[in-house]
């Protein structure tokens, strides 16, 4: 099964917790989603191969390690995943963004998709999927799927609060993925939000109802 990574770190679950609060306003939540991201990025960067090349510094020459080339690639989905590419490409800048759009039918709670937009070379690269919520999984689940039809082979799955059911679903259709996520929650109420969870993300990225 997949495996599940629940990042318990103070900074990370402080944060969480700023951006759970219904009077957080939209700039601040803005924010906060962004840091979170880059804070989660490092855990999420752990297995980035390195290479020793030679350096000299100051005082003489010294066998140092830097980040071998590995290709990435960041993949939010729209609109909500938006929140979280700043932060993840402020600690690797170099990497490219695609972008894939998926709405829930309000009906079916099934994804349905209305737009993509991907690296040519999306086979050659490491993909990150980012979606602050991870609800029933339908739509990164949907996400997950539509990158392997394009070739891509290495593939992680980052958000910052899961459900159980997301997850399961998920572990279910794309076991060979990794998930990141800063907490998992109780459980969907009868709308498919995440309880206790933080509302719906995207509009309280972007001052929307």
């Amino acid at each position: 099964m997949s495996n599940v990574h629940v990042m318990d770190h103070p900074l990370i679950q402080h944060k969480l917790t700023l951006i759970r609060d219904k009077e957080t306003g939209v700039k601040e939540f803005r924010e906060l989603v962004e840091e979170l991201s880059l804070l989660m990025a490092y855990e999420v960067y752990r297995d980035l191969p390195l290479r020793e090349i030679e350096v000299e510094t100051p005082m003489g020459k010294s066998m140092c390690h830097t980040i071998s080339g590995k290709k990435l690639g960041i993949v939010p989905i729209l609109r909500a995943g938006l929140g979280m590419v700043d932060g993840m490409t402020k600690l690797v800048p170099t990497a490219k963004v695609g972008h894939i759009g998926l709405y829930r039918d309000p009906e079916t709670l099934e994804p349905v998709e209305y737009y993509c937009k991907l690296p040519t070379d999306i086979e050659e690269r490491d993909l990150i999927v980012v979606d602050p919520m991870l609800a029933t999984g339908g739509s990164a689940a949907a996400a997950i799927q539509f990158l392997k039809q394009r070739g891509s082979k290495n593939i992680k799955l980052v958000c910052l609060i899961a459900a159980p059911e997301g997850i399961a679903r998920v572990q279910e259709e794309h076991a060979d993925i990794d998930i990141f996520v800063a907490a998992v929650d109780e459980k969907l109420d009868s709308h498919g939000y995440i309880v206790p969870g933080l509302g719906d993300a995207g509009d309280r990225l972007f001052g929307t109802k």
